[in-house]
């Protein structure tokens, strides 16, 4: 016999739900260094996938990562065994954003894409019934001022968006009553990480403003973006793997507070009242960004009524300031290959570290 069901908590998690063993790709990421400590403290077994591009990216402001047994290993040498024994896999492991995601888009499809689904078909051989993966709002692209819903039509402008929506897609089609995919489509997302990134919306305007006094905008500052704390997108994951099979069986979530849609200006200003003496600056000649969206959260408010989103972009921006604070960041910071994901994967690059396709040039073990 297993350990008793325990009772259900504030996160909405099934009161059946019993400690499995979980693989997390993608665990020294942005989002995985969050989430597997939730999933840690919430019982379950965890064991890390990643090739190990950022491990030296530690923010000091932020806790140690939990030490997790792991396997380092590119996504697309993934192996039968490597999958063996496992309940459930949690696909974070990606290229990371648009200007990562545009610096091959073939690397984008080869990796975001066609690897992914390798993945989701070797998991569901070896019998691994759960599948959540990392999807993005982002497919909703050109959305334009409407709210969308998981029933909107998706326009990807990017080669990370269309990546996730093909990604989605092929999930669907390998759905049966034995492999269950639940595709999160996260907001853009915020917050202190113990691997931090700059190359977000809400970090980055809150890093150009205390390193400069000025919360710079690229853009015109009138695109839509729904954002979504790092924290918040770790326990909407951990509540749809503890939630019964049929609430969240082949469907796409939103994963956000639907009134957590703001305009860039908007966060600008939450931004300049956050950090002491900023001033919101357009830069000459913004124009307006083609990637707009507004999206509805209630399907994931309906389909687990006992979750709670606990940010907002004010408090967000009071958080990611003391953090700044707290580690003396610095203007070279913000695009140097630390806390830049493009401007690591290049410093990689430009070392010899990475081939041309991003494998390291030593044989990756087990670990």
């Amino acid at each position: 016999m297993g350990p008793p069901p325990r009772p259900s908590d504030e996160d909405g998690r099934s009161p059946r739900a019993a400690p499995m063993r979980i693989l997390v790709t993608g665990h020294l990421g942005y989002i995985g260094a969050v989430l597997v400590p939730l999933f840690v403290e919430a019982g379950h077994e965890v064991v890390g996938l990643d090739t190990g591009w950022f491990r030296g990216c530690r923010f000091p402001a932020a806790p140690e990562p939990a030490a997790v047994p792991a396997i380092e290993r590119d996504l697309r040498d993934v192996t039968r065994a490597d999958l063996e024994g496992f309940a459930a896999v949690v696909h974070l492991a990606n290229l990371s954003n648009d200007p990562l995601g545009d610096l091959d888009a073939h690397l984008t499809h080869d990796i975001n894409g066609a690897a992914t689904l390798r993945l989701a078909r070797l998991a569901k051989e070896v019998g691994i019934e759960r599948f959540l993966f990392s999807s993005s709002c982002s497919g909703y692209g050109a959305g334009g001022d409407d709210l969308r819903d998981e029933r909107s039509e998706l326009h990807p402008v990017t080669a990370y968006g269309v990546a996730k929506v093909e990604v989605e897609r092929g999930l669907g089609a390998l759905a049966d009553d034995r492999f269950s995919p639940t595709s999160l489509r996260n907001a853009t997302a915020y917050g202190v990480s113990p691997y931090l990134r700059l190359d977000l919306v809400l970090n980055n305007l809150v890093a150009w403003a205390f390193t400069t006094g000025r919360v710079k905008l690229l853009s015109d500052g009138t695109p839509w973006r729904p954002i979504v704390h790092v924290e918040d997108i770790s326990r909407a994951f951990l509540a749809v793997l503890e939630a019964p099979r049929e609430r969240v069986h082949d469907q796409a979530f939103n994963v956000g507070r639907t009134s957590e849609n703001y305009r860039i200006r908007e966060l600008a200003e939450i931004v300049a009242e956050a950090v002491p003496g900023a001033q919101v600056e357009i830069a000459a000649g913004a124009s307006p960004d083609r990637r707009t969206y507004r999206v509805d959260c209630g399907r994931l408010e309906r389909a687990l009524p006992g979750l709670s989103l606990r940010w907002d972009a004010r408090r967000g921006a009071q958080e990611l300031h003391r953090a700044y604070v707290a580690a003396g960041l610095e203007l070279e910071d913000l695009e140097g290959p630390i806390y830049s994901r493009v401007g690591r994967i290049r410093r990689l690059l430009a070392a010899g570290d990475l081939e041309p396709d991003l494998r390291w040039r030593r044989v990756a073990e087990s670990v």
